[in-house]
């Protein structure tokens, strides 16, 4: 399971160390592609498997079906772990995610997050474990 809070720096070339607690889950190869709330998305292999056979799944004929597969798809890219532990995030998807030098990895889950430091602060802040709490039956816990 991909879990924790890792602080890292991007490099000059826009590479970044795979933390080793994730590395045997998360695979010597992965998939990084555009995610929600201003953070990329990096799923193992099969786990990408399995979210692209989710929105294969979706109806041609929605066009908001459309817009969610070509935003995720649209920017994906397999990344492949250096010796050194690093891999490389391409530009697109640095300037999506407003990547500069200080990024964190969280694990939630099924994939990791990446994020720009600051921006995970504030976003961290925002989230309220009450509110949350409120919140959990709607979600079926």
């Amino acid at each position: 399971m991909l879990i924790g809070e890792y602080e890292h720096s991007l490099d000059v070339k826009g590479r970044v160390i795979m933390p080793a607690k994730l590395r045997q889950d998360i695979g010597e190869t992965f998939i990084v592609t555009k995610g929600l709330d201003g953070c990329l998305f990096v799923f193992s292999q099969n786990e990408w498997l399995n979210f692209e056979t989710k929105l294969k799944s979706l109806p041609l004929t929605d066009k908001n079906a459309r817009n969610f597969v070509r935003f995720f798809l649209s920017g994906a890219t397999e990344c492949e772990i250096d010796k050194q532990g690093r891999f490389l995030i391409p530009t697109n998807l640095r300037e999506a995610a407003e990547l500069t030098k200080d990024v964190v990895i969280i694990g939630v889950g099924t994939r990791l997050e990446i994020w720009d430091k600051e921006k995970w602060s504030k976003c961290d802040e925002e989230i309220s474990a009450d509110e949350i709490a409120e919140n959990m039956t709607m979600l079926g816990i």
